[in-house]
């Protein structure tokens, strides 16, 4: 809990200003096959059934405490949900867990979708 109230503590207005705890969708396309980079798709297994994003790592939200092994700590994290919302809680845990790089996606999966149309994905 210790590292938990560290990292709250640590997000007051420059942290968020600065903006460095998040990722945008151009940012995503910039580092997409980056070895360095892991995105941890933290959506439920029946959301993955509809959409899924074949270079993500799919660990649902509530299995991370019980499968957090299998999140390489030498790799940039950059978690993702459908809303976001899981993303930040996702992005909260590993950084009290002592992650060092990790980044949440600022935008939902369906804006991730809308990234792979043929236009957006010819740019890539």
């Amino acid at each position: 809990m210790n590292d938990l109230n560290q990292v709250l503590k640590e997000m007051d207005f420059q942290f968020f200003s600065a903006g460095g705890h998040g990722m945008s969708i151009e940012g995503m396309r910039k580092v997409l096959g980056n070895d360095h980079f892991l995105f941890l798709d933290v959506r439920t297994d029946e959301e993955v059934k509809y959409l899924s994003f074949p270079f993500a790592l799919n660990i649902p939200l509530n299995e991370l405490p019980d499968r957090l092994d299998e999140v390489p700590r030498d790799k940039f994290i950059i978690p993702f949900c459908s809303s976001v919302f899981r993303g930040a809680v996702a992005y909260t845990y590993l950084m009290a867990k002592g992650y060092k790089e990790v980044k949440g996606l600022t935008a939902s999966s369906e804006d991730m979708a809308k990234a792979f149309k043929p236009g957006p994905l010819a740019k890539m």
